[in-house]
Protein backbone atom coordinates (compact mmCIF):
# COMPACT_ATOMS: atom_id res chain seq x y z
CA UNK A 1 0.00 0.00 0.00
CA UNK A 2 1.32 3.26 -0.81
CA UNK A 3 3.06 5.67 1.78
CA UNK A 4 2.06 9.39 2.42
CA UNK A 5 3.68 12.33 4.19
CA UNK A 6 2.03 15.15 5.41
CA UNK A 7 3.84 18.17 6.31
CA UNK A 8 1.63 20.84 8.63
CA UNK A 9 1.96 23.68 11.21
CA UNK A 10 -0.08 24.15 13.83
CA UNK A 11 -1.44 26.72 16.39
CA UNK A 12 -1.68 24.43 19.63
CA UNK A 13 -3.39 26.66 22.05
CA UNK A 14 -6.85 25.48 21.13
CA UNK A 15 -5.85 21.79 21.89
CA UNK A 16 -4.92 19.21 24.60
CA UNK A 17 -1.72 18.45 22.33
CA UNK A 18 -1.27 16.50 19.45
CA UNK A 19 -2.07 12.88 20.50
CA UNK A 20 -5.85 11.47 20.32
CA UNK A 21 -7.43 11.55 23.96
CA UNK A 22 -10.91 10.48 24.63
CA UNK A 23 -13.26 13.83 25.62
CA UNK A 24 -10.15 15.99 24.71
CA UNK A 25 -9.87 18.03 21.42
CA UNK A 26 -6.41 17.28 20.00
CA UNK A 27 -4.40 18.11 16.85
CA UNK A 28 -4.50 14.34 15.95
CA UNK A 29 -8.42 13.95 16.58
CA UNK A 30 -8.96 17.04 14.31
CA UNK A 31 -7.30 15.61 11.62
CA UNK A 32 -7.98 12.22 11.64
CA UNK A 33 -11.27 13.40 11.74
CA UNK A 34 -10.87 15.30 8.22
CA UNK A 35 -9.11 12.73 7.08
CA UNK A 36 -12.00 10.21 7.57
CA UNK A 37 -14.72 12.40 5.95
CA UNK A 38 -12.31 12.82 3.09
CA UNK A 39 -11.22 9.34 2.74
CA UNK A 40 -14.19 7.23 4.14
CA UNK A 41 -11.85 5.74 6.90
CA UNK A 42 -9.24 6.36 9.34
CA UNK A 43 -5.70 5.55 8.34
CA UNK A 44 -3.18 4.91 10.84
CA UNK A 45 -0.93 7.55 11.27
CA UNK A 46 2.51 8.53 12.66
CA UNK A 47 3.92 11.42 14.20
CA UNK A 48 7.69 13.00 14.28
CA UNK A 49 7.07 14.44 17.47
CA UNK A 50 3.71 14.11 19.73
CA UNK A 51 3.84 17.39 21.25
CA UNK A 52 2.66 18.41 24.50
CA UNK A 53 -0.76 20.62 25.11
CA UNK A 54 -0.34 24.41 24.32
CA UNK A 55 3.01 23.63 22.50
CA UNK A 56 2.76 24.82 18.66
CA UNK A 57 4.46 23.16 15.04
CA UNK A 58 5.94 24.51 12.49
CA UNK A 59 6.96 21.33 10.78
CA UNK A 60 5.29 18.71 12.06
CA UNK A 61 5.01 15.78 9.90
CA UNK A 62 2.53 12.44 9.40
CA UNK A 63 2.95 9.32 7.37
CA UNK A 64 -0.14 7.38 6.85
CA UNK A 65 -0.69 4.35 4.03
CA UNK A 66 -4.14 4.52 1.92
CA UNK A 67 -4.93 3.15 -1.42
CA UNK A 68 -5.75 5.74 -4.76
CA UNK A 69 -5.05 9.21 -3.05
CA UNK A 70 -5.28 12.43 -5.06
CA UNK A 71 -2.40 14.13 -2.91
CA UNK A 72 -3.64 18.16 -4.37
CA UNK A 73 -7.18 17.27 -3.59
CA UNK A 74 -6.64 15.90 -0.26
CA UNK A 75 -4.71 19.05 0.67
CA UNK A 76 -7.35 21.53 -0.35
CA UNK A 77 -10.02 19.55 1.41
CA UNK A 78 -8.23 19.08 4.82
CA UNK A 79 -7.35 22.61 4.61
CA UNK A 80 -11.01 23.58 4.20
CA UNK A 81 -11.94 21.54 6.70
CA UNK A 82 -9.41 22.47 9.67
CA UNK A 83 -10.50 25.96 9.60
CA UNK A 84 -6.63 27.44 10.09
CA UNK A 85 -5.78 26.05 13.36
CA UNK A 86 -3.93 23.68 11.47
CA UNK A 87 -2.42 24.10 8.04
CA UNK A 88 -1.63 20.94 5.65
CA UNK A 89 1.62 22.60 3.57
CA UNK A 90 2.33 19.31 1.89
CA UNK A 91 1.30 15.58 1.10
CA UNK A 92 3.73 13.54 -1.42
CA UNK A 93 3.90 9.84 -1.84
CA UNK A 94 7.25 8.57 -0.08
CA UNK A 95 9.14 5.51 -0.12
CA UNK A 96 7.98 2.28 1.54
CA UNK A 97 8.92 1.75 4.62
CA UNK A 98 8.75 5.69 5.80
CA UNK A 99 7.72 6.45 8.89
CA UNK A 100 7.33 9.90 10.58
CA UNK A 101 8.33 9.17 14.12
CA UNK A 102 10.84 6.05 13.12
CA UNK A 103 12.78 7.72 10.25
CA UNK A 104 13.29 10.85 11.81
CA UNK A 105 17.18 11.82 12.21
CA UNK A 106 16.76 15.05 14.09
CA UNK A 107 14.40 17.85 15.27
CA UNK A 108 14.59 20.96 16.16
CA UNK A 109 12.64 23.14 18.56
CA UNK A 110 11.90 27.05 18.69
CA UNK A 111 11.50 28.55 22.44
CA UNK A 112 10.36 32.12 22.65
CA UNK A 113 11.16 34.44 25.81
CA UNK A 114 9.91 38.00 26.14
CA UNK A 115 12.07 39.56 28.51
CA UNK A 116 10.58 42.85 28.60
CA UNK A 117 8.50 41.99 31.50
CA UNK A 118 5.34 43.60 29.46
CA UNK A 119 3.04 40.70 27.93
CA UNK A 120 2.48 41.72 23.91
CA UNK A 121 -1.15 41.38 23.62
CA UNK A 122 -0.34 39.91 19.37
CA UNK A 123 2.27 37.55 20.45
CA UNK A 124 1.29 35.95 24.17
CA UNK A 125 -0.46 32.67 22.84
CA UNK A 126 3.48 32.02 21.47
CA UNK A 127 6.03 33.57 24.08
CA UNK A 128 7.16 33.46 27.83
CA UNK A 129 6.93 37.07 28.99
CA UNK A 130 8.97 36.83 32.30
CA UNK A 131 8.52 39.05 35.19
CA UNK A 132 12.14 39.09 36.80
CA UNK A 133 15.15 40.99 34.96
CA UNK A 134 17.53 38.44 33.30
CA UNK A 135 21.34 38.37 32.04
CA UNK A 136 21.09 37.13 28.59
CA UNK A 137 24.96 36.08 28.63
CA UNK A 138 24.21 33.71 31.77
CA UNK A 139 21.08 32.37 29.56
CA UNK A 140 23.74 31.87 26.94
CA UNK A 141 26.40 29.91 29.25
CA UNK A 142 24.40 27.68 30.98
CA UNK A 143 22.47 26.13 27.70
CA UNK A 144 26.51 25.28 26.82
CA UNK A 145 25.79 22.23 29.17
CA UNK A 146 23.20 21.01 26.88
CA UNK A 147 25.58 19.30 24.03
CA UNK A 148 26.67 16.23 23.20
CA UNK A 149 25.31 12.53 24.39
CA UNK A 150 23.91 13.30 27.82
CA UNK A 151 21.61 11.34 30.06
CA UNK A 152 18.75 14.15 30.59
CA UNK A 153 16.59 12.27 33.08
CA UNK A 154 16.76 15.49 35.63
CA UNK A 155 14.80 17.25 32.55
CA UNK A 156 12.43 14.73 31.75
CA UNK A 157 9.23 12.82 32.79
CA UNK A 158 10.77 9.27 32.72
CA UNK A 159 8.90 6.08 30.98
CA UNK A 160 9.57 3.08 33.13
CA UNK A 161 11.90 1.17 31.26
CA UNK A 162 13.15 4.02 28.67
CA UNK A 163 16.37 5.61 28.43
CA UNK A 164 16.33 9.25 28.75
CA UNK A 165 20.12 9.24 26.71
CA UNK A 166 19.63 12.00 24.10
CA UNK A 167 22.40 13.57 21.53
CA UNK A 168 21.82 17.00 20.90
CA UNK A 169 23.86 18.44 18.17
CA UNK A 170 23.42 22.30 19.27
CA UNK A 171 21.40 24.49 22.01
CA UNK A 172 21.97 28.17 22.00
CA UNK A 173 20.23 30.91 22.60
CA UNK A 174 20.07 34.23 19.96
CA UNK A 175 18.97 37.89 20.56
CA UNK A 176 15.53 38.45 18.41
CA UNK A 177 15.30 41.76 19.20
CA UNK A 178 12.55 43.98 21.14
CA UNK A 179 13.94 42.25 24.15
CA UNK A 180 13.65 38.57 23.16
CA UNK A 181 15.50 35.92 23.31
CA UNK A 182 15.17 32.64 21.43
CA UNK A 183 16.28 29.25 22.02
CA UNK A 184 16.85 26.52 19.52
CA UNK A 185 18.21 23.23 19.93
CA UNK A 186 18.20 20.20 18.05
CA UNK A 187 18.23 16.57 18.91
CA UNK A 188 18.19 13.05 17.26
CA UNK A 189 14.92 13.72 19.80
CA UNK A 190 13.64 14.59 22.99
CA UNK A 191 11.60 13.29 26.06
CA UNK A 192 8.53 14.51 27.55
CA UNK A 193 9.23 18.09 28.81
CA UNK A 194 12.93 18.17 28.23
CA UNK A 195 12.92 21.24 26.10
CA UNK A 196 10.78 23.44 28.61
CA UNK A 197 13.11 21.68 31.60
CA UNK A 198 16.14 23.26 29.78
CA UNK A 199 14.38 26.84 29.62
CA UNK A 200 13.08 26.90 32.68
CA UNK A 201 17.16 25.90 34.10
CA UNK A 202 18.77 28.53 31.52
CA UNK A 203 16.24 31.02 32.82
CA UNK A 204 16.39 30.34 36.60
CA UNK A 205 20.53 30.72 35.92
CA UNK A 206 19.56 34.22 34.22
CA UNK A 207 17.62 35.40 37.02
CA UNK A 208 20.08 34.79 39.65
CA UNK A 209 18.08 31.99 40.88
CA UNK A 210 20.32 29.01 40.41
CA UNK A 211 24.56 29.74 40.02
CA UNK A 212 25.70 28.26 36.60
CA UNK A 213 28.17 26.30 38.60
CA UNK A 214 25.27 23.96 39.76
CA UNK A 215 24.04 23.01 35.54
CA UNK A 216 26.18 19.98 35.41
CA UNK A 217 25.49 19.20 38.67
CA UNK A 218 21.84 19.39 37.91
CA UNK A 219 22.88 16.98 34.74
CA UNK A 220 24.57 14.62 37.04
CA UNK A 221 22.23 13.76 39.64
CA UNK A 222 19.70 12.03 36.99
CA UNK A 223 17.06 13.22 39.55
CA UNK A 224 13.78 15.16 38.71
CA UNK A 225 13.33 16.35 41.82
CA UNK A 226 15.94 18.74 41.58
CA UNK A 227 14.64 20.44 39.06
CA UNK A 228 12.97 24.10 39.27
CA UNK A 229 11.53 26.19 36.72
CA UNK A 230 10.00 24.38 34.04
CA UNK A 231 8.82 26.69 30.99
CA UNK A 232 5.06 27.35 29.83
CA UNK A 233 4.39 24.85 26.67
CA UNK A 234 3.11 28.12 24.86
CA UNK A 235 6.60 29.37 24.32
CA UNK A 236 7.48 26.15 22.48
CA UNK A 237 7.30 25.26 18.87
CA UNK A 238 8.72 22.14 17.03
CA UNK A 239 10.08 23.71 14.17
CA UNK A 240 11.92 21.19 11.41
CA UNK A 241 12.25 17.89 11.45
CA UNK A 242 14.68 15.99 9.29
CA UNK A 243 15.10 12.60 7.29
Amino acid sequence: MPTYRLDLSYDGTGFRGYARQQGQRTVQGELESAMSTFLGEIPETSVAGRTDAGVHARGQVVSFQVEGLDEGKLVRSLNAMLGGEIVIRRCARVDDGFNARFSAKARTYRYRLNASRVVDPLRRHDEWTVTTAIEPALLSAAVEHFVGEIDFTSFCRSVDGKSNVRRVQFARWEDAGDERQEFWVKANAFCHQMVRSLVGLSYDVARGHTPLAEVQQIIDRRDRSTMGTVAPPHGLTLWEVEY
